[in-house]
């Protein structure tokens, strides 16, 4: 569990909110219980699959290329060695969705130096299951939020949800002068494990996903030389993209959808993309000190790297997030970001991640030097 309170930033709020500045104050990450070796995943993984998927042999080393050492799980990896079906994967969402939103949501809360009633907004995001009340409705039931305080579910982002969620938050922050807002992104992707299918896809994903969590307050209108500020954000969809990224639903739950033609999506069209964002808010790549991306895989980051003219491992934070806790979809990105923030990154910093839509997510983000101590 990583926590951390912000050293300066300042930055003028987007055209048409000129007067209004979203600040962030605090930003933390959290993981479950369960951690899991990549050399256990891959033992497991034969268990299951070894004597059913007639070409595991040839796909195995997807673990040993996935440049992951270990994730986190809300489920012990005994669990995933039989057949679960969709309402046991929503109990046990439910279940561990909320325990996760109740620490990092406290954590958050903690850090800002704020109590539950002085939230006015919460923003959640999740995409890896289904709750009707929502995670964010059962957590008024846990902490003491006011009865009138806003609540924003947000399912369906994927991967893009950190980003995107963040940049929401931050709209919503600069609507009204004073509002402290609550950004909760939790994703159980361990949940999306499919016993019953024998694909390349499923066989990927076990290689791939962990779960996690992150929860940050962002403010409006106050003074605060000390925190980071968030600034204008945006997004990209492409048309015709739809089996590109995704689920298909079941009677056995969330089966998932992701094409091997996402590097190639990230080299070909994503520049043009993030160009086109930039270019609409006056902006360049040279303006931008550091990416701050969502590492979805290996490839996805050499691909990343080559957009942003780094060399290849250039992309550190985002490669040692990847190796660390593997891909948990949205909160990816926010665990990015802390570490940067944590290695005292500064100036002007480009969140971006890509989810289902196809759709790719920026957020830009300030940081200020860190101030010399007296």
């Amino acid at each position: 569990m990583n926590l951390i309170r912000f050293p300066g930033a300042t930055m003028t709020a987007p055209a048409g909110n000129p007067h209004v500045t979203a600040t962030l104050r605090s930003l933390v990450t959290v993981v479950p219980p369960h951690h899991i070796p990549q050399s256990v995943a891959k033992e497991r993984a034969r268990e299951v699959f070894g004597s059913r998927m007639p070409f595991f042999d040839q796909l195995e080393q997807v673990f040993d290329n996935a440049a992951i050492d270990a994730r986190y799980s809300c489920l012990p990896v005994e669990w995933f060695l039989g057949p679960a079906d969709f309402e046991e994967k929503t109990r046990l969402y439910q279940e561990h969705a909320t325990a996760l939103a109740f620490t990092a949501a406290n954590r958050a809360l903690d850090r800002a130096e704020l109590k539950a009633e002085d939230i006015d907004v919460i923003v959640f995001v999740s995409s890896t299951g289904i709750s009707t009340p929502s995670i964010d409705a059962r957590l008024m039931n846990l902490i003491p939020f006011r009865s009138d305080v806003m609540r924003l579910p947000v399912f369906g982002l994927g991967c893009a949800g950190g980003v995107l969620g963040m940049t929401r938050t931050a709209q919503m922050a600069r609507s009204q002068p004073g509002l402290n807002c609550l950004l909760i992104v939790v994703e159980l992707s361990s949940l999306a494990f499919r016993y019953d299918r024998l694909t390349k896809s499923n066989l990927v994903a076990s290689a791939l996903f962990g779960d996690g969590a992150a929860a940050a307050i962002v403010t409006s209108g106050a003074e605060d030389s000390t925190s980071p500020t968030l600034g204008i954000g945006g997004e990209h969809c492409w048309p015709d993209t739809l089996d590109v990224m995704g689920w298909n639903i079941d009677a056995q739950g969330f089966d998932v959808i992701f094409q091997q033609s996402i590097p190639q999506i990230i080299a070909d069209d994503y520049p043009a993309a993030l160009d086109g964002f930039l270019d609409r808010h006056g902006l360049e790549r040279a303006d931008i000190d550091r990416p701050c991306c969502h590492p979805g895989g290996a490839k996805v980051t050499d691909e990343l790297e080559k957009v942003f003219g780094y060399p290849k491992f250039g992309l550190d934070a985002e490669r040692r997030v990847l190796a660390a806790y593997g891909n948990m979809s949205a909160p990816t990105v926010l665990f990015v970001l802390d570490d940067l923030l944590r290695s005292g990154a500064s100036g002007t910093l480009l969140m971006s991640s890509l989810g289902p839509g196809f759709t790719a997510g920026f957020q830009m983000v300030t940081v200020a030097e860190p101030q010399p101590a007296p």
